[in-house]
C-alpha cells in the first residue's frame, strides 16, 4: 500500500481526502457593524411615539428600543444620548443640505437660502415637525445639541462663504462676517420661522440675496 502510494506521488496523483475548508477570508466576520436597516428602525420608532402624541420629554431609550424592537445597547452603540438621538431624527425629517454650486458667492448664498426656503415650507406643511420644534425649545440639552450638530455647521459654512466673497473682491475687506450672515439669512429665518403668515416665494432666496449685497458690496469712487 505504501509502495502504491509513493508511486502516485511521484506521477503527482491525488488521493482522495476530506473536502478543503474554505479560506478564512470567506468567514463571516463577528463584531459590531453599523446596519442601516437597523438604524432606520430606530429613528422610525422615534417618529412611531412622536406621531401617537408621545411628547419628547417623556421619549426613553428604553421605550423606544421597545418600538423599534432593539436592545437599548444597540441605541447606544450609535449614539450618546436621547439629545444625539432626537437630532438625527429631526435631521431625517428636514430637506437635506444642499450642495454648493462653487461659481460665486452669490450662487452659494442663493443656494443656502433656498434651502432654508424649502425647510421653511417643510415646517409649514408637517404639524409635526413643527409640533416637536416646539417642544425642543422647551429642553435646553436637545436644542444645545441641534445647535451643536446641525446649525452651527451650517453657519460655518455661510460664513467661509463670505470669506471666499472678501478675498475675492466680491466684499470689501474688514466685512463683518458674523453682521453680514444675519443680514442674508434673517429675513429668511423671519420669514419661515416667525412670520408663517408671510409667503415663501420661489425666487425669495434670489431677492434677499441681491438686496443685502447691494449694501455690502464694495463702493466705487464717487
Amino acid at each position: 500500500m505504501e509502495t502504491e502510494r509513493a508511486g502516485r506521488r511521484a506521477r503527482g496523483d491525488r488521493t482522495p481526502g476530506p473536502p478543503t475548508p474554505p479560506p478564512e477570508a470567506e468567514t463571516p466576520v463577528r463584531g459590531r457593524p453599523r446596519s442601516e436597516a437597523v438604524e432606520q428602525a430606530i429613528v422610525e420608532g422615534v417618529v412611531a411615539l412622536l406621531e401617537e402624541g408621545v411628547p419628547l420629554a417623556e421619549l426613553s431609550i428604553e421605550r423606544i428600543a421597545r418600538t423599534a424592537g432593539v436592545g437599548k445597547a444597540t441605541i447606544y452603540r450609535r449614539w450618546s444620548g436621547k439629545e444625539a438621538l432626537f437630532v438625527e431624527v429631526l435631521r431625517s425629517m428636514e430637506v437635506p443640505d444642499p450642495e454648493l454650486p462653487g461659481t460665486s458667492m452669490r450662487d452659494d448664498l442663493v443656494c443656502l437660502l433656498e434651502h432654508m426656503r424649502r425647510r421653511g415650507l417643510s415646517m409649514r406643511r408637517s404639524a409635526l415637525l413643527h409640533n416637536v420644534f416646539a417642544q425642543m425649545k422647551t429642553l435646553p440639552k436637545l436644542w444645545d445639541a441641534y445647535h451643536e450638530i446641525v446649525i452651527d455647521p451650517r453657519r460655518r459654512v455661510l460664513h467661509d462663504v463670505l470669506r471666499r466673497g472678501v478675498a475675492d473682491g466680491e466684499l470689501p475687506p474688514g466685512t463683518d462676517i458674523e453682521l453680514a450672515n444675519d443680514l442674508i439669512t434673517g429675513p429668511m429665518l423671519l420669514r419661515s420661522m416667525m412670520r408663517t403668515d408671510l409667503p415663501l416665494a420661489e425666487d425669495l432666496a434670489e431677492r434677499i440675496v441681491d438686496l443685502a449685497l447691494t449694501g455690502l458690496r464694495p463702493v466705487g469712487p464717487g
